[in-house]
């Protein structure tokens, strides 16, 4: 469980000392000062991952923009809110950007207490290096939504940055991910290393695989086999034999985890909670959540037959999960047609955000999966492959395939094609399969071009929905210092 007896211990003290109308000013110059308010302010900067606004501003809008799910929930509840974002009409006052925005720079803010501050405390000097790597990962993991989302970002790096602070370019913003992750990945220690109280915590297999995750965002496949494969041959990892614990609760903090947020099953986020799947969760019957982010068709239809990641992925009406019968919300059609009789959406949910139980409360309880140790060994396929070693990309692809089929070889077989070409569509899809629902589909299509032809259809401009408008309050309160992306 990630830190939830530090994290109850901090809540008074977190309000004391961070101000939130002025980002990044300190109200009490004397914190830290020592060794426990070190851990408190390197909690709190982990305490951010819990924040709501820290998904995608609350609602899971990347899986929602991309071709794997649509809005959800009944068909009016937060049409106005979260819809926009189905069919790409978000605009720059648009809900949920500015929130998700501010809650990405108020771990940012977090961050930088400790980097800045934790130097000077008289401590052990080993924890003192942990605690400052811990941030530097974190804030390269707040940066690196930053970037993708908006593109070039006001760079804050201290505790008492200027007033106004314009753009920095996207190479710049990125320096300074590659320089965090690389200091946190020279200072962490191995996940075998770790206590038992400090599970959860960043750990250098976490910084590897982030940095392989950026450096493959960034198209430098090199790079990215190079961190990928250092976390493969570390022998730290491994995957879990049923797909559905890689997110569930038999999965916490277990083989496959390599980061991951963790949360009690009491509700509100000051108690330890997460309310990530309590907005996924089961509408209706059982009363699981609010039932938004509903996978789509298409996603259901891309599986290959007998693939048991369909089940481990979407939630039908029917279905019994852990002796629970779903059956849904009775305000929400069952099935929606077009006008030609074609089914368009049917009530369904995500099932990555399933945790045992029948109420909203034990869904704030989901560990909420950052990284994957199979996305490590998709990102290692795709890379040896990009860098014409189809031979050894096929060994990574295959062990994903191989737990899929859970000991069923009349499905799923092993990938033999060595083209590069179509050996790059059969990693991108398996991606698709593997991680649906887990917010990368959007960001996957943006990065290999093919976002146009896959989103075009519905609402996608080239040149325009690559990145996020930046949120209007932020511009007005910058008086013009931050520039708007292009086309919006």
């Amino acid at each position: 469980m990630l830190l939830l007896l530090p994290l109850a211990l901090l809540q008074s003290s977190c309000s004391d000392f961070l101000q939130t109308d002025l980002q990044g000013k300190l109200t009490q110059s004397s914190f830290p000062q020592t060794a426990n308010d070190a851990l408190l302010a390197t909690n709190a900067v982990y305490a951010s991952l819990r924040n709501w606004y820290y998904n995608s501003g609350g609602y899971p809008i990347l899986d929602i923009m991309s071709d794997d799910a649509r809005k959800g929930s009944n068909v009016n509840d937060q049409l106005s809110t979260v819809g926009p974002y189905d069919n790409f009409t978000i605009t720059p006052s648009q809900d949920g950007l500015d929130r998700w925005w501010a809650s990405l720079y108020e771990g940012i803010k977090r961050a930088n207490v400790v980097i800045e501050k934790v130097p000077a405390i008289s401590m052990d000097s080993t924890l003192k290096t942990r605690y400052i790597a811990e941030a530097r990962f974190l804030r390269g993991l707040f940066y690196f939504d930053l970037v993708r989302a908006w593109g070039g970002v006001p760079l804050v790096t201290a505790t008492t940055p200027p007033l106004k602070l314009g753009r920095a370019t996207r190479d710049q913003v990125n320096a300074q991910i590659e320089n965090d992750l690389t200091f946190a990945l020279n200072n962490l220690p191995e996940k075998s290393q770790q206590a038992a109280a400090d599970v959860g915590r960043a750990t250098k297999g976490a910084a590897r695989a982030l940095l392989a995750r950026f450096y493959l965002f960034n198209g430098d496949f090199v790079n990215t086999q190079k961190y990928a494969l250092e976390v493969i041959n570390s022998g730290e990892y491994g995957l879990e034999p049923v797909f559905a614990d890689a997110n569930g609760v038999n999965g916490n903090n277990g083989t496959e985890s390599v980061f991951e947020v963790g949360a009690l099953q009491v509700e509100g986020e000051d108690n330890g909670g997460a309310q990530y799947a309590n907005t996924q969760g089961v509408r209706g019957s059982p009363n699981k959540g609010w039932g938004f982010n509903r996978p789509t068709e298409d996603l259901r239809h891309s599986f290959e037959p007998g693939d048991p990641r369909l089940k481990g992925t979407i939630i039908d009406l029917g279905d019994v999960i852990d002796g629970i019968t779903i059956i849904g919300d009775g305000a929400t059609p069952d099935v929606t047609k077009d006008s030609a009789g074609n089914i368009i959406e049917v009530e369904c949910y995500n099932r990555k955000v399933w945790v045992p139980g029948d109420n909203t409360i034990t869904e704030w309880g989901c560990h909420r999966r950052i990284i994957r140790y199979a996305d490590v060994l998709l990102m290692a396929a795709e890379a040896l492959n990009e860098n014409n070693d189809p031979t050894n990309a096929l060994i990574y692809l295959n062990k994903v395939r191989e737990r899929a089929r859970q000991g069923n070889n009349s499905i799923l077989p092993d990938v033999t094609i060595t083209d590069k070409s179509a050996l790059r569509d059969v990693i991108f899809n398996e991606r698709r399969r593997e991680f649906a629902m887990e917010g990368w589909r959007f960001w996957d299509l943006v990065r290999t071009g093919r976002a146009e032809a896959v989103l075009g259809p519905l609402g996608f401009i080239k040149g325009k929905n690559e990145l996020l408008p930046i949120p209007q309050n932020e511009i007005d309160i910058s008086q013009g210092t931050l520039q708007q992306n292009p086309n919006w």
